[in-house]
Order: structure tokens, then C-alpha cells, then sequence
């Protein structure tokens, strides 16, 4: 392959000269470009230390042309503004970076009729799949997942072995929250941001971690301390909680299923006049980059974002290029992964009075 200039004249760095400095092929470039698996990690490292060396760029167009791809895979979530979405866009976005695809995202804006239009609208013809992450589509929707192009689920509001679906641990996580102030001697833990009538989704998953915590430690239930809240804003959270202060029941301590609920329970709480945590202790969900800046910053449970969207994009890589994404599956079998979660410890929960095992 020949030297090249750019549009200014300047030097476009080849494949070739990438294989030279590191030693090594250019089919073998090509392969690390392209992610393909059976390249050894010693190479692919080798070839990834030239490539940031000499400034290669992958050209997409070139490879488009001979593949019949976009190099654009589509992003469909509810919305931007949610730090827990804001901050997966984020991350998929540079992940898909990595594998050399651009990234379109699509709000669907809480709209059942926008999730519906997101997995079969005329936009499926600029991508060559999608990461699909619903929240008014359900259980009862599965049908609605038939598409012609690769599609990775995420998320819990839909459990199919249909497409490939990458989840989170939100009974586990909820639980190990739940446990973790009844450690610190809280006697009287809330949950804030329940959906009523839900059976599938994050808000079920994580109500029923909730539940599970409070049997297994043996403390008796309070339909009192559960409060409802269809959404989950910082608005929605201060609304939940003024409404159990107010009726007269006070926890010391609270789960709130997100962490936007969390920074509004936090306000409500010190409106009130109780302190946090030595009135009452406030633990969060998603650890998003918001709650260590809050004042106290926010023990949350970390539900592996990074891992999310690592998985997600490399799954839908796989699968647009035709690979089976592990040698132990057949080639019509679907991918389901759980990313563990985690409990990330800050000042608005009490020291545990017995070792706590997060």
C-alpha cells in the first residue's frame, strides 16, 4: 500500500506502516483492527503500542465499502438527562470508538411509541445494529424484538432468549444496600421510588431485593416504609419523602432505587431538620458521577456500567460481523450476561456495628 497525503497535504499513516513497526503482518493488523479473537494478546498489544505510536486512523469509509456495513450501530434509551443514561451513552460511545464504529443515540423520550419506532423506524437503515434499552415496552412486547439486524438488550424490562441481553444485578444489589444499614443498626429502612403493580423491571428487581434483605435478617415488614414513585428525579424523590415524614413515620434509613431519588430524599431529610446519617442514613443506586459531590456524598451501589457497555458494544460487534460471540455457543444461541454490582461506601450511611460483607 502507498504512501498517502491528506486533504492538506499532510501524512496519512497506512497499515503497512503499522505491520513494520510492530513486526508483524498486515493481515495481522487487520485482524486487531477488526477484533477478531484467535490474534494472541502479546501481538495485539504490540500492534495497538504502534498504532497509538505512529497516529493510525482506521479508514472506515474503505472498509464500509468492502463490507457493506455503516460502521454505525445505533444507542436507544429513554433519556439523556438521567445521569445513569448520559453516563452509558458516554461509555458506549468510547467503546464503540475502540472497535472503530460511531454512535447514534436515540431518546425515546419515556414513549412507548418511541421505543417501538427506535427498533423499527427508517433510521435501521443508517445502522448496522442496535443497543436497546427500554423502559415503557414489557414483558408482553417480546414480539416487538423480531428485527432483521443485530440487537443487543439491555436492561431489565424484558427477559427473552430471543436476542443477546446483557443485565445488572438489581435483586443482588438492593439486597446487599438493604443489608448493609441493617448492619449499621438501622431498625426502620424505607425504600423509596417503588412501581406498584410492576412485575418485571428495575424497580420490581430492586423492591424485591429490598424484601429479600429484611426476611433473611429476620426484620418484619412495613408496608408504612415503602412509598411509591412512578419516577425517578431528584423532584420525585423529595416528593416521596416529604410525603412519609409528613404522615409521621421517620426511618433511619433509606434505599432509594436510583440515585436521583437519593439526592432528592437527602434534601427532604435536611428540610426536616434531621441530619444524615446520624438521624438517617441514605443509601443510593447506579453510583453516578453526581453522588460523591453530594453533600454528604452518597453511598450508592454501583451497578458495573463500565461492563455494560464493554459487553453490550463487543457483543453487537460480534454479531454484525458474523462471529459467534463465544466458542461455547451454537450459532442460533443468545448471549445473557449479569455484570455484578457493587457497594460503593460514603459518608451518608453509619459505620456497620458488625463487619459488613460488601
Amino acid at each position: 500500500m502507498a504512501k498517502q497525503g491528506g486533504a492538506n497535504g499532510e501524512h496519512v499513516v497506512t497499515m503497512r506502516e503499522v505491520a513494520k513497526a510492530a513486526g508483524v503482518s498486515i493481515k495481522t493488523v487487520s485482524n486487531v483492527v477488526n477484533d477478531y479473537e484467535f490474534v494472541s494478546q502479546a501481538t495485539r498489544e504490540k500492534v495497538h503500542k504502534a498504532i497509538d505510536e505512529l497516529g493510525y486512523t482506521v479508514n472506515v469509509s474503505a472498509r464500509n465499502l468492502r463490507t457493506g456495513q455503516t460502521g454505525i450501530i445505533g444507542l436507544a434509551i429513554p433519556d439523556l438527562q438521567m445521569p445513569y443514561f448520559a453516563q452509558l451513552s458516554s461509555l458506549v460511545i468510547e467503546e464503540a470508538k475502540k472497535l472503530g464504529l460511531r454512535v447514534i443515540v436515540e431518546p425515546t423520550l419515556y414513549s412507548r411509541e418511541g421505543e417501538i419506532d427506535a427498533l423499527h423506524g427508517s433510521q435501521q437503515a443508517m445502522i448496522d445494529g442496535l443497543i436497546y434499552s427500554p423502559l415503557e415496552l414489557g414483558q408482553d412486547d417480546v414480539d416487538q424484538l423480531k428485527v432483521d439486524y443485530p440487537l443487543v438488550l439491555i436492561g431489565e424490562r424484558i427477559f427473552t432468549d430471543m436476542v443477546d441481553h446483557i443485565a445488572t444485578e438489581n435483586v443482588e444489589g438492593a439486597k446487599r444496600a438493604t443489608s448493609y444499614l441493617l448492619q449499621t443498626g438501622c431498625k426502620n429502612v424505607a425504600v423509596v421510588g417503588v412501581h406498584p403493580g410492576e412485575k418485571v423491571g428495575s424497580a420490581a428487581l430492586r423492591y424485591q431485593g429490598y424484601r429479600e434483605a429484611l426476611e433473611e435478617a429476620g426484620v418484619e415488614f412495613d408496608e408504612r416504609l415503602v412509598v411509591e414513585a412512578r419516577m425517578w428525579h431528584r423532584s420525585d424523590g423529595v416528593k416521596a419523602m416529604n410525603s412519609l415524614l409528613d404522615s409521621g413515620v421517620v426511618p433511619d434509613g433509606v434505599v432509594a432505587l436510583n440515585d436521583m431519588l437519593a439526592s432528592g430524599v437527602m434534601h427532604s431529610i435536611q428540610m426536616h431538620d434531621y441530619r444524615i446519617p446520624d438521624d438517617i442514613s441514605v443509601i443510593g443506586f447506579d453510583n453516578s458521577d453526581d453522588s460523591q459531590y453530594l453533600s454528604p456524598a452518597l453511598t450508592s451501589i454501583a451497578p458495573g456500567l463500565e461492563a455494560v457497555a464493554r459487553l453490550a458494544v463487543k457483543l453487537l460487534k460480534d454479531r454484525i460481523d458474523g462471529r459467534i460471540p463465544s466458542k461455547d455457543l451454537r450459532p442460533d444461541e443468545k448471549v445473557f450476561r449479569k455484570v455484578a454490582s457493587s457497594l460503593v461506601v460514603r459518608q451518608s450511611t453509619r459505620v456497620p456495628e458488625i463487619p459488613a460483607a460488601i
